[in-house]
């Protein structure tokens, strides 16, 4: 079969990787930075490791497209593949340590005001200490417990919390580092119970729009918000509202309704807000690059094979 890998953040060791462990397998594989540089006579290939949606919707002969992100909203549009047979898997559970690590960092620079800190010395001015917030004793709520929600919980129990409640859709998960779980369906009663809430989950009907203006009303008025899922999870005028009008002692958004966040948008104007342009995840850091590799080779493996892949996405799901 025809393989083609699509990625301009790979390094020399994972191209050799992909290549000694394809054509092990039988496979022929092709490697391009971009789609723009791959030929029509390779748009009738079998396997796609990255993503070129000219083939996906175009060709019938595709047979798996994998990836190398979490998120796959914007491939759940009916008739998006020409070969609605076309398995669909991605990189969730490749992007935890990263994504965790940007979740520590932007609850400490809120909560220890390192930003106005940040903004003060460059201007040049050496001010006072003033009161500033701790990880320490602090209850967080962690929605969405999947592979990023678990991470950034695990790493959050290290400060020494007063409680890290998980809600999930269903409101169980193997994690045993939370201290309760709850389903969706309860979320309105922790919400005035916390002062971090961290947030990292998908796209879907279920969650589009569920931190609404009635539930960041909930919100206790000290309390933070950090969404590294999807942006469609809040409502960014409400937000903004929370912010400006000190509802809200501070948010961390890395993902946003529109992106690019338009010029004119408010949100770059908002009180107590930091912007950080979707870069949380991506795969910049070597661990993610070395464990999404491994994770499209586990299933090249399983595809060769015949048996069930690891990584399918359910797309009556969503992920």
């Amino acid at each position: 079969m025809k393989i083609l890998v699509i990625n301009n953040m790979l390094e020399q060791n994972h191209l050799e990787q992909i290549k000694s462990t394809a054509t092990s397998l039988g496979h022929e594989v092709f490697f391009y930075t971009s789609e723009a540089e791959i030929p029509q006579s390779n748009f009738d290939t079998d396997i796609i490791y990255g993503f070129a949606p000219s083939i996906v919707k175009s060709s019938k002969k595709l047979k798996w497209l994998c990836v190398p992100w979490a998120g796959v909203d914007s491939l759940m549009a009916p008739d998006y593949f020409a070969n609605e047979e076309c398995l669909l898997t991605n990189a969730a559970g490749a992007y935890g340590v990263s994504i965790a690590e940007h979740m520590i960092a932007v609850s400490l620079v809120m909560m220890r005001r390192l930003n106005e800190f940040f903004e003060e010395t460059r201007n040049g001015q050496w001010l006072k200490p003033r009161p500033q917030r701790s990880l320490k004793d602090c209850r967080i709520t962690v929605l969405g417990t999947g592979d990023i929600g678990t991470n950034f919980a695990n790493r959050a129990r290290a400060f020494e919390p007063a409680a890290i409640i998980g809600v999930c859709r269903s409101g169980k998960t193997s994690a045993t580092v939370y201290d309760k779980l709850l389903p969706v369906s309860e979320l309105d009663s922790v919400l005035p119970e916390t002062d971090l809430l961290a947030m990292s989950l998908p796209s879907t009907a279920e969650t589009r729009g569920i931190l609404s203006r009635e539930r960041l009303a909930l919100l206790p008025q000290d309390s933070y918000i950090v969404n590294v899922g999807r942006g469609s999870a809040i409502d960014e005028d409400a937000l903004a509202d929370a912010l400006d009008s000190g509802q809200l002692a501070g948010a961390a958004l890395d993902v946003f309704q529109t992106e690019p966040l338009p010029t004119d948008h408010r949100l770059w104007k908002t009180k107590n807000l930091l912007i950080t342009p979707h870069v949380a995840g991506n795969m910049t850091l070597e661990h993610t690059r070395n464990k999404n590799v491994a994770m499209f080779l586990e299933d090249l493996k399983n595809f060769t094979d015949g048996v069930p892949l690891k990584y399918l996405v359910d797309r009556k799901l969503g992920y």
